[in-house]
């Protein structure tokens, strides 16, 4: 995949990303046949840095963002009640501690070897308020090319930029967590959701 050009941000207003408002959560699916004694998840991260540009010439508006890894919080209560009713809040914490370390591990995130998910942008279309991002995310130094449906919203100083999208685990090199034989499994689609918010 070729390297992206260096931004350029000329004529552009240019913000920072406000972390402690930005929120980016991760929802993780149980499978297999015995589906039902294992947890859906939801990895969050409150740890988002990077900036946004927007321009009136909404193709060269952009982003550059990343989040370490080893900060993404596991099934914090809050979380899954926000996530839905496919993620009851009442998950034992050591439930939630054996989920982080697998997490980490050398065949999922890998934390120790690849600290940080990077997300940039590759191209926008659309309109300003509702553009549809060609976004390239990059975990464990293996990038695809994501489409990002957003919804943009300016107020004074400040812009929020939401939506939720699918990837593939396998897609970057990470094999989904499963035991017996498959009969239970974490799902390779995971779906992400996300706010980010930042400042000029």
């Amino acid at each position: 995949m070729p390297a992206l050009p260096a931004a350029d941000v000329s004529g552009a207003t240019v913000y920072a990303v406000d972390a402690a408002a930005s929120n980016v959560a991760i929802l993780v699916y149980r499978g297999g046949t015995l589906a039902r004694l294992g947890h859906n998840h939801v990895m969050t991260s409150q740890s988002v840095q990077g900036s946004l540009w927007l321009h009136p010439a909404l193709a060269r508006s952009g982003f550059e963002l990343s989040f370490p890894v080893d900060e993404l919080v596991v099934d914090d209560p809050a979380a899954r009640r926000a996530a839905g009713s496919e993620f009851p809040p009442e998950i034992p914490q050591a439930d939630r501690d054996g989920t982080r370390r697998n997490m980490l591990r050398a065949e999922v995130l890998d934390g120790a070897n690849y600290p940080t998910v990077k997300l940039r942008s590759v191209s926008l279309t659309g309109t300003q308020q509702a553009p549809s991002i060609i976004t390239r995310i990059t975990i464990k130094q293996i990038s695809r090319d994501v489409t990002v449906p957003a919804t943009v919203r300016i107020e004074g100083s400040r812009v929020t930029a939401s939506g939720e999208f699918d990837i593939e685990q396998s897609a970057f090199g990470i094999t989904p967590f499963s035991i017996g034989l498959g009969a239970l499994t974490v799902q390779d689609r995971l779906r992400v959701k996300f706010r980010i918010v930042a400042v000029r």
